[in-house]
């Protein structure tokens, strides 16, 4: 790593925490990637849930499950983080993550994969903010500049690895080869983190557990963990060779009704896992010490986070449900948002009523950190634009039966973020956070103003690479100064909850902007279609059924549309850099000089 990495301090000799961030690091670009691999997995998820690919609306809780899991449960997990050390979070979310994988793995119906998709979710998600706060656990605020620029960058590495990753994987196996590996790596993952939670500075890890001999692990539990897995997996997936035999069959007989789990072997995989929790509740050195994580979800403040919950819930549910082609919000977004807003309501008075709210009171005090909250939403707004929109208008355009092919044309963007945010980490060391996020969000919007001069032909002139590489370039330059100038203006203690709230705010901001760019280009689109009104097929093709002419009418007429969705982020662009000036003018995310110093004892 560089030398600021290197000389990172608050008294960590050796190298066993870089080594913890590496792991963490790592942990996060996986997850990260496992956002992305499934979009070109979902039409054999589908397939393997029971599904036809016409059905694709159907589809949707594969996608808005994952959303779900990794939003809604990301300020509880902050907050744990917080009180019970970044160490143990960090492991708990990756043996989340990997119980998802395997469950979406082996699914056989939609709730089935949609649930495995809600863990690997919450797993995932879990990572980012306990990875951030290890950051600041780590290096003083005026060092924090580069590694939270690493991670940053190695987030976004995952969007670019992720659709890689899912189109090898699926050149030589079938999707459910993606979720076994997922579930491989995060075990190893999981168990190289915890074998360094010993050597971790004070504040990492956990205390050791005080019930029972130590080195002695829980056999009884691990008998009934083994159990009740290899029941369920057999529950799941229903081996032939089993099903046809005389003996082994009546394994699989439901004693009422058709379900999988009212079998003997769905019984005995049930009272496993229930026999399992009521271990892990009551011995002494258990396999999972259940109640010391439900101390610390109580002492997070668990009420609080389950109405916190339910407020993201309806806003994920209302945008990610809905087609966005013809609508901004499902048809049921109304009754969602309204329970969002009952939830809001709810939570404000729970807060104000409860001692340790989720959120402390003057946790987000400083304009710097709440404004890092704001500044946030503005750029996951503009960011889906490109993420979304890009490979839209190549599909229009120059790509127009390749769906593979247009998704590689934002890899340009997808290269230059990540450089630019191992960039910005290192220019806020010497530049103010507000100043290094504006210029960021000037080059995106100079970016998406560019993009708004593209028509049929542009992506494939060498201009187009410059625009997408200054867009890509600028949104990574402002991920670090933002997650630098929330860590400088909060307390050490709630640097999780914080990190939390922030990348809630961007995941919240991308939804909702996507939904209303989308509309707004979906009017620019029908006004359009008012003025120049498109012929008929027959009129341009004469007898044949389709033809090149046709098409390229059909795709000039859906250009002004993403020119409409561009000028929009180009606005939330503009908007996120002002309030970046704005808000983070006392950060104190800048290394002080020698001659500051000096000055400063005169």
């Amino acid at each position: 790593m560089s030398d600021a990495v290197a000389g990172a301090g608050r008294g960590a000799e050796g190298r066993s925490p870089r080594l913890l961030l590496v792991l963490a690091s790592v942990a996060v670009a996986f997850a990260a990637a496992d956002t992305y691999v499934v979009v070109l997995a979902l039409p054999d998820m589908m397939t393997g849930a029971g599904i036809s690919v016409e059905q694709l609306q159907k589809a949707a809780p594969i996608i808005s499950g994952f959303l779900l899991g990794y939003v809604a449960m990301l300020p509880l997990i902050g907050r744990i983080a917080d009180l019970r050390g970044r160490t143990p979070v960090l492991v708990a979310a990756l043996v989340l993550f990997a119980l998802g994988s395997l469950v979406t793995a082996v699914a056989y119906d939609l709730p089935s994969m949609v649930a495995g998709r809600f863990l690997q979710g919450v797993g995932g998600g879990g990572l980012v903010p306990a990875t951030l706060a290890l950051v600041a656990d780590l290096y003083p605020a005026e060092r924090r500049g580069v590694p939270l620029g690493l991670v940053s960058a190695v987030q976004e590495l995952g969007s670019v690895l992720g659709p890689l990753l899912g189109a090898v994987v699926l050149a030589v196996a079938d999707w459910r080869a993606i979720f076994l590996l997922n579930l491989a790596v995060g075990l190893v993952l999981a168990a190289a983190i915890r074998s360094l939670r010993g050597e971790a500075p004070a504040g990492l890890a956990a205390p050791p557990p005080r019930r029972g001999l130590p080195g002695l692990p829980d056999l009884l539990g691990v008998l009934l963990a083994l159990v009740a897995m290899a029941a369920g997996g057999l529950v799941f997936l229903r081996p032939s060779q089993l099903l046809r035999d005389l003996t082994w069959g009546e394994l699989f007989v439901p004693y009422v009704g058709d379900g999988r789990w009212l079998t003997p072997i769905g019984l005995v995989a049930i009272g496993a896992s229930l026999l399992f929790l009521v271990r892990c509740t009551f011995a002494r050195r258990p396999l999972v010490d259940l109640r010391a994580w439900w101390r610390s979800a109580r002492d997070a403040d668990l009420t609080g986070a389950l109405l916190l919950a339910v407020v993201l819930g309806g806003v994920i549910l209302a945008f990610a449900t809905a087609d966005p082609k013809v609508q901004v919000f499902s048809d049921q977004g109304l009754w969602y948002l309204l329970g969002a807003a009952v939830g809001a309501v709810a939570f404000v008075v729970h807060v104000r009523r409860t001692e340790a709210p989720i959120v402390p009171a003057g946790a987000l005090r400083r304009t710097p950190a709440w404004g890092a909250v704001l500044v946030s939403f503005f750029v996951g707004a503009a960011l889906i634009a490109a993420l979304i929109d890009i490979p839209l208008f190549a599909r229009t355009t120059i790509h127009r039966d390749s769906q593979l092919m247009a998704a590689l044309v934002l890899l340009r963007f997808l290269v230059a973020l990540p450089v630019g945010a191992v960039v910005g980490g290192w220019l806020t060391r010497r530049v103010g956070a507000g100043v290094i996020t504006a210029v960021g969000m000037a080059l995106a919007a100079l970016g998406f103003a560019l993009m708004t001069q593209w028509d049929v032909d542009s992506l494939e002139h060498l201009t187009s690479d410059l625009t997408l590489v200054i867009c890509g370039f600028g949104f990574g330059l402002a991920l670090a100064p933002v997650n630098a100038a929330v860590l400088a203006s909060t307390d050490d203690d709630v640097h999780g909850v914080a990190s939390a709230m922030v990348v809630v705010a961007r995941m919240v901001g991308m939804l909702v902007g996507i939904s209303a760019l989308t509309a707004l280009g979906l009017r620019r689109y029908y006004d359009h279609l008012e003025d120049n009104p498109l012929p008929s097929a027959r009129e341009v093709c004469g007898d044949r059924t389709r033809c090149a002419a046709y098409s390229d009418l059909i795709a000039a007429a859906g250009i002004p549309q993403e020119h409409a969705v561009f000028a929009g982020a180009a606005v939330a662009a503009v908007v996120a850099g002002l309030l970046a000036l704005v808000v983070f003018r006392g950060a104190a995310t800048k290394a002080v000089s020698t001659a500051e110093v000096l000055r400063a004892r005169a």
